[in-house]
């Protein structure tokens, strides 16, 4: 279905596929509304990827257009996105993005959550291959940094590198995939056709995080703005 002139939400990530998916929403003429992230219950990380409000901000302004958020536990995290995308359907919008590529789980949940706000959900990423999606977003521009990765895929030493072709290739070398759709690395955007401006991000003075338990630890790499 045609996005053009519909009013539009973003679920913002902070990294490479929600931008991938706003920028294709643009680009099929839809108007952006807002973007809209859930912060842990003390409004300090990003329940997603772990980020720094702030970071939020700054990929807002870039972006020019707010940020709408809400703090929730994991438990209550459906509940609060839902009221977000209540609020952007009363504000206008017709539509949801959301960039995930083929996890059907993933659907169904953001069709669910869509449903109860009264807004219809557009995935521009659905079903394509994953590689060539990876391609497509250096192709365009995109500058990313990973800030997460599953200890059980990747080396930590890959935290804080920038997204690009040999890195791609590095992380295909290890067996993972090359988009990290099964949660083997995040990344967050500094950069892209949609910035108006680069973020400046450098290692904050907490370092290296690590959540998780045996196979499932997650190490996450702290960024500041400079």
């Amino acid at each position: 279905m045609s996005l053009e002139s519909s009013s539009f939400v973003t679920s913002w990530s902070g990294g490479k596929d929600s931008a991938l998916a706003y920028h294709r929403a643009t680009r099929a003429g839809g108007r952006p509304l807002a973007i809209l992230t859930v912060l842990d219950e003390n409004g300090e990380r990003t329940r997603s990827h772990g980020l720094r409000p702030e970071v939020m901000r700054a990929q807002a302004d870039a972006l020019g257009v707010p940020l709408w958020t809400a703090r929730a536990s994991w438990a209550a995290y459906e509940a609060e996105f839902t009221a977000l995308l209540a609020r952007a359907a009363r504000a206008g919008a017709s539509r949801a993005v959301f960039g995930d590529i083929d996890l059907q789980a993933h659907r169904d949940w953001e069709e669910g959550v869509c449903a109860r706000a009264g807004l219809e959900p557009h995935l521009p990423l659905w079903l394509e291959d994953r590689r060539p999606l990876v391609d497509d977003l250096l192709r365009l521009g995109f500058r990313a940094l990973i800030v997460a990765v599953r200890e059980d895929a990747l080396p930590t030493d890959l935290l804080g590198r920038e997204l690009d072709a040999p890195l791609v290739r590095e992380i295909e070398a290890l067996g993972a995939d090359a988009c990290g759709e099964n949660g083997e690395y995040h990344t967050v955007l500094v950069n892209g056709p949609d910035f108006r401006n680069p973020l400046n991000l450098v290692p904050g003075p907490a370092g290296i995080h690590h959540t998780g338990e045996g196979s499932l630890r997650v190490a996450t790499l702290d960024l500041v703005l400079a």
